[in-house]
């Protein structure tokens, strides 16, 4: 048995505990959603603020940087807290911070305003993974434990591909970008009312990992306790975060500058061209709908990465090489989300795999501050390949990045993959 793995009821569960597992997967993935909309607070409307504040696309890189440094080394840091105090009240305060950055950058009059709304919503991203995480491993059976997973990717990416239209679309029809922000605003506060009414659903100390409940039985060994940085020792972890920090970096070109890298390639009007992060993020969602079911079935789960990953790396080196044009370049970076998006809930999996007993919290924060370590450096990094007019690097770029993580996944598979018995069954 995975001892991260929830006891909680399996597959043969009365309808009670199945609707348990469906209330908190959904309320968890719909703060998650909330919070990678507020991800791209900004980004959407950056050509707005070259208009209006006299910027760059590389200082507005570095506001995106901001968000995810401030982001990143919170990460880490909150894991270690969410496994000490639990995770349902550091999500409330999370999402705090997410109203209290939208606000803040519907007040911006110059660059230092935007740099301070950057800095808040890095704030209150910085526990998220650690939060979901732990939640989700101790209050969802295992049987659902993988489209436990998808959900929650795939409400990420409908929350990235949500914010450009909603703030984009908002913009237009009020006239002002300002208005938009408050509307995140709003969106956020309402998402957060609702968390609090179902809060007992999100109540991590009301479930447990296998290993604690099994230590609470008559006459069990007790669990043996190990330093809090023990987990830091271990290969796997540091792989597992270079794969984010690579798959994040292009992820973080296509965000931020696939849509002004096509309309110079293409031609196409800004806002036919800023769909194309929609499109991207909705393509991913529904890859990660059957790669939460690829995973229950898959025992190398670095292959599945592999092969959905360097699909998607060759589709944005074809668009690179200027081959295709027009819509049909758009498509073909939207569909590269297929493959982001089934190898999602396996990576997710295979993190999972390379957790210790009781250090979800942790591990997730430090893998995924790698998440926010890809985010910070390579948009600056991208932002100066569009100031000189590297429009086509953006997707070479991308596609160079999805290749190192999958030589990254391949190495943590080989540490974590599980054994075999006779019998052919996972050990």
């Amino acid at each position: 048995m995975n001892p991260n793995r929830s006891d909680t009821p399996a597959a043969g569960a009365p309808p009670a505990a199945r609707h348990s597992d469906a209330r908190t997967i959904t309320l968890v993935g719909l703060a998650h959603g909330s919070s990678h909309f507020c991800h791209l607070l900004l980004p959407p409307l950056f050509p707005i603020f070259i208009r209006d504040f006299g910027v760059t696309y590389a200082e507005l890189g570095l506001a995106v940087t901001l968000f995810f440094a401030i982001s990143g080394i919170g990460q880490a840091l909150s894991g270690f807290i969410v496994d000490r105090i639990g995770a349902r009240p550091i999500l409330f305060g999370a999402l705090g911070c997410f109203i209290a950055a939208a606000l803040t950058a519907a007040m911006a009059h110059g660059y230092a305003g935007l740099l301070l709304a950057s800095a808040l919503a890095g704030l209150g991203n910085a526990p998220f993974h650690p939060v979901d995480f732990t939640i989700l491993n101790k209050r969802v059976s295992s049987p659902r434990l993988g489209h436990a997973f998808s959900v929650h990717g795939i409400s990420g990416n409908l929350g990235w591909a949500a914010a450009p239209v909603f703030l984009l679309g908002l913009t237009e029809l009020t006239g002002s970008w300002r208005w938009a922000q408050l509307g995140a605003a709003g969106v956020v506060g309402a998402v957060l009312l609702l968390l609090w009414w179902q809060r007992e659903a999100i109540d991590d100390r009301l479930g447990a990992w296998s290993h604690e409940k099994a230590a609470n039985k008559p006459g069990a060994a007790p669990v043996k306790e190990e330093h809090p940085l023990a987990f830091l020792k271990l290969s796997s972890v540091w792989l597992c975060f270079s794969f984010f920090f690579f798959s994040t970096c292009a992820l973080s070109a296509i965000q931020s500058f696939a849509s002004p890298a096509l309309q110079q390639m293409t031609g196409l009007p800004v806002a036919t061209t800023s769909l194309v992060v929609t499109g991207f993020m909705l393509c991913s969602a529904a890859g990660m709908v059957a790669g939460g079911f690829l995973v229950a079935r898959a025992q190398r789960l670095e292959k599945t990465i592999a092969v959905c990953l360097v699909i998607a790396a060759a589709l944005l080196l074809l668009v690179s090489s200027g081959v295709v044009g027009g819509m049909a370049a758009l498509v073909l970076v939207s569909a590269a989300g297929v493959g982001v998006g089934v190898a999602g809930p396996s990576r997710d999996m295979l993190i999972k795999r390379a957790s210790p007993p009781g250090a979800t919290g942790r591990v997730y924060g430090t893998v995924y501050s790698g998440l926010d370590l890809g985010f910070a450096l390579a948009a600056p990094a991208f932002g100066w390949l569009m100031d000189h007019g590297h429009d086509a690097g953006i997707f070479q770029g991308s596609a160079l990045a999805l290749l190192a993580g999958v030589v990254s996944a391949a190495a943590v598979g080989l540490r974590v993959t599980p054994r075999r018995t006779a019998t052919g069954a996972a050990a």
